[in-house]
């Protein structure tokens, strides 16, 4: 080695030739027997003093690599090494390998095919499924058709791009553009879910598929080919039970009412395009005709399409007689009847001629039965007793059933206005208050009386006024209630006053309140209270049951005869030695004073 590097520095100081060959001479060793041409030309390889230049020349070589690297494609054009000896090593020998490749952990992404879905799965595909063992990496095909033509079962019908259709992640798995820019024949509503072999029945004539609905639905053709092969003329795909025929558009004869709910059967028997549809109505309706031809062949006159049972005759305008309310809704044949020649018919326009039988009045309230009902509700009254009659119908009034006062013909019976002509029988008072019932009762309400007590001989003061009416009242006949107090109070005074003090309350009691009583014993008796009088309780003096008049003795000894210690030897005038302040005090200068 020492004499190699001895002989390299002598070759610098010499010319040209002597310097290539001090190179070989310093060669480390072989290279691979791929590069043995060139082993004798350094300069092939080597650029003087310039390490950089190496990857430059290498590429100048394998143009296919260069160019990868130049255009950051490939698998050289995605590395992060930029010198090729980081991974290429030469002057080993002429067997040496400078190409190692860990395919286990190979980063296949970093190719011009990554590795995607099934192809990822190492557990079934190996890298000698794609790359051969005599041909480069790269030259490995990437086109489906390079690997999977063995199991093409449209058998090259469809070309080579596979991927118009299948993708990597499932072989089976489908999806075609089938618009149609791309075929003639663009898949839409239910279409878009059938799958491919319902058509297609044989995978390897895809472009023969017939595009006529009769083609595949034939077999579900329930006008069994009378209606031709256009089935897209009515049907679509959205929904084959749906009809999208515009009948209106396309035809002579619009559908309008019930029409356009009718089955195409009921009208189109036979072949759609031979036999011709009648467009008159009784060709279809003839059976529905209850008038047996007595109304001639033009239905429209009277029937519309919206229903066949509902008319459109005008009454009003061709008739004398026009239909109002209920009579409007009302059929036909229940005023013209069927068997009767319409033409020659003569139909009574008063209301009896149809509604005798109804008439539950039965004939007492005449024939003029507009008077009161109307053709808009029968049992509605439209009468104005107020306005056509001379008594006006109030509260209670307004609600009475018409035979409830007129029993009789109306137009013969003449009924008085008075309450007892219809009420004597509900006067409770048995004529004591009169026949002016309407000075308490009012139409509103019977039972509700206003009655003004004040103008009575006894008006109610006080709490009176709040008192109901039955309990000074036991019976209707108002005028036997009692006016004195003790009539009503009794038990109040039973409780109480046992009658000591008589039957005239009101000379203690008063109206606005039982409890509240004033009464001036000095100003209103003959025997005032003074002293001791003062303090006793009212019943020391009242002891016995009175009446009307109270008699209550007013002489000392009355009350005191038991108090009466002389035993009466100065007699019963006690008030002239005694004080009514103290019985025991005596008048001084009367003889004697005790104290």
């Amino acid at each position: 080695m020492l004499v190699r590097l001895i002989f390299l520095t002598l070759s610098l100081s010499f010319s040209g030739v002597a310097f290539g060959a001090g190179e070989y001479a310093l060669m480390p060793g072989e290279v691979i027997e791929g590069h043995a041409k060139l082993e004798a030309e350094c300069k092939e390889c080597h650029v003087r003093f310039d390490k950089e230049a190496q990857t430059k020349l290498c590429a100048d070589c394998h143009k296919e690599v260069g160019a990868d690297v130049l255009n950051h494609k490939g698998f050289h054009g995605r590395l992060n090494e930029k010198e090729c000896r980081t991974c290429h090593t030469e002057h080993k020998g002429r067997d040496a390998k400078i190409v190692v490749l860990d395919t286990k952990n190979f980063d296949h992404a970093k190719t011009d095919f990554p590795l995607l879905g099934a192809h990822q799965k190492q557990e079934k595909i190996k890298c000698k499924d794609c790359h051969e063992t005599k041909k480069k990496y790269r030259e490995a095909p990437s086109d489906c058709n390079a690997c999977h033509r063995k199991v093409d079962k449209h058998k090259g019908s469809l070309g080579t791009d596979c991927k118009n259709c299948h993708n990597e992640r499932d072989w089976k798995e489908t999806k075609f553009d089938h618009t149609l820019e791309k075929t003639r024949f663009a898949l839409k509503g239910k279409h878009a879910d059938v799958k491919c072999s319902k058509c297609h029945t044989d995978p390897s004539h895809y472009k023969g598929a017939p595009h006529e609905c009769v083609a595949c639905h034939l077999k579900v053709d329930k006008h069994k080919g009378q209606y031709g092969k256009k089935c897209e003329t009515c049907h679509t795909e959205k929904d084959w039970k749906k009809i999208e025929f515009n009948h209106d558009l396309e035809t002579k004869f619009k559908l309008l009412g019930k029409h356009e709910s009718v089955k195409c059967l009921a009208c189109h028997k036979g072949p759609l395009y031979k036999e011709k549809t009648p467009t008159a109505c009784v060709a279809c309706h003839r059976k529905d005709d209850v008038h047996k031809d007595g109304l001639g062949e033009k239905c429209a006159t009277c029937h519309s399409e919206e229903k066949w049972k509902s008319t459109r005759f005008d009454h009003e305008k061709d008739t004398k007689f026009p239909l109002l309310g209920k009579h409007v809704t009302t059929k036909c044949d229940a005023c013209h009847k069927p068997e009767l020649k319409v033409s020659k018919e003569k139909i009574s326009t008063v209301c009896v001629g149809c509604h005798l039988s109804k008439d539950k009045h039965k004939s007492d309230f005449g024939t003029k039965c507009e008077s009161c009902h109307k053709e808009k509700d029968w049992k509605e009254i439209s009468f104005d007793h107020t306005r056509d009659t001379k008594y006006a119908l109030k509260g209670k009034h307004e609600t009475v059933k018409c035979i409830s006062c007129h029993t009789g013909k109306l137009y013969q019976q003449k009924l008085s206005p008075d309450c007892v002509s219809c009420h004597k029988k509900d006067d409770v008072h048995k004529d004591q208050l009169g026949k002016r019932c309407e000075s308490c009762h009012n139409e509103k309400n019977w039972k509700d009386a206003l009655f003004d007590h004040g103008r009575a001989p006894f008006p109610l003061l006080g709490s009176h006024a709040k008192v109901e009416c039955k309990k000074c009242h036991q019976t209707q006949l108002f005028r036997d209630a009692p006016t004195d107090c003790f009539s009503c109070h009794k038990k109040d005074d039973d409780a109480i006053h046992k009658r000591r003090l008589g039957k005239k309350c009101e000379s203690c009691h008063n109206a606005r309140s039982w409890k509240a009583w004033d009464f001036d014993h000095d100003k209103r008796t003959k025997f005032k209270l003074d002293g001791g009088h003062k303090k006793l309780d009212c019943y020391a003096c009242h002891k016995k049951e009175m009446d009307d008049h109270i008699v209550v003795p007013r002489s000392c000894v009355g009350c005191h005869e038991n108090d009466d210690k002389h035993q009466g030897e100065f007699g019963q005038l006690c008030e002239r030695c005694h004080v009514t302040s103290d019985f025991r005090t005596i008048f001084i200068g009367s003889g004697s004073q005790r104290r």
